[in-house]
């Protein structure tokens, strides 16, 4: 997929995941998530390529413009959107998949010092809610969602919610404008 492809596929997936999202140029003028998401496709290439050096100082400039953290280390998907930004942690293992969404403050982090898968797999269609804490090689399965301020620390699976500390595991339905109270994941 070309470059202009990408940011065009970023900016539909920004307007249809921010209802304060007015126009194309104001997204890419003033999106913090979309300028980490940017900057990271880039220091990945640099990361995968082995050029590890370029690639963390690619990454520490942007998390210092944008304060998200995202390490060159970590694979995304297409459409990823972070909602504000702030805060936001992703690790070195962790994978991403296509038509995630994370609000402010989460961080898919680690539990171990090891030089190993440590991070969590996020599959496709996942909503993580503000100030949520994935931790460890953990996997959320798709579509499911992750209510604000929770902490898993076990497997979520597929079209499932968790909430809580720590994070308890509902089944059934899990698409948050349709059936989970907004108030659970924002």
């Amino acid at each position: 997929m070309s470059t202009v492809a990408t940011v065009r596929e970023d900016l539909a997936a920004a307007h249809r995941r921010d209802p304060a999202a007015t126009d194309d140029l104001s997204i890419l003028l003033t999106s913090p998530g979309l300028h980490a998401i940017w900057t990271h496709r880039i220091a990945h290439r640099l990361w995968t390529r082995g050029r590890s050096s370029p690639a963390l100082v690619l990454a520490q400039g942007a998390r210092s413009l944008t304060g998200v953290e995202i390490h060159p280390g970590a694979t995304i998907g297409r459409r990823f959107f972070i909602d504000h930004g702030m805060g936001v942690v992703v690790g070195e293992t962790a994978e991403v998949g296509d038509d995630v969404m994370l609000y402010h403050g989460v961080t898919l982090g680690g539990r171990s010092m090891e030089r190993v898968k440590r991070h969590p797999t996020v599959e496709d269609g996942v909503t993580i809610g503000a100030g949520a804490r994935v931790l460890g090689p953990v996997v959320i399965g798709e579509e499911a969602q992750i209510g604000a301020n929770a902490v898993v620390v076990k497997d979520v699976p597929a079209q499932a919610t968790a909430i809580g500390i720590p994070a308890e595991v509902r089944s059934g339905a899990a698409h948050p404008e349709e059936q989970m109270d907004p108030a659970i994941w924002i």
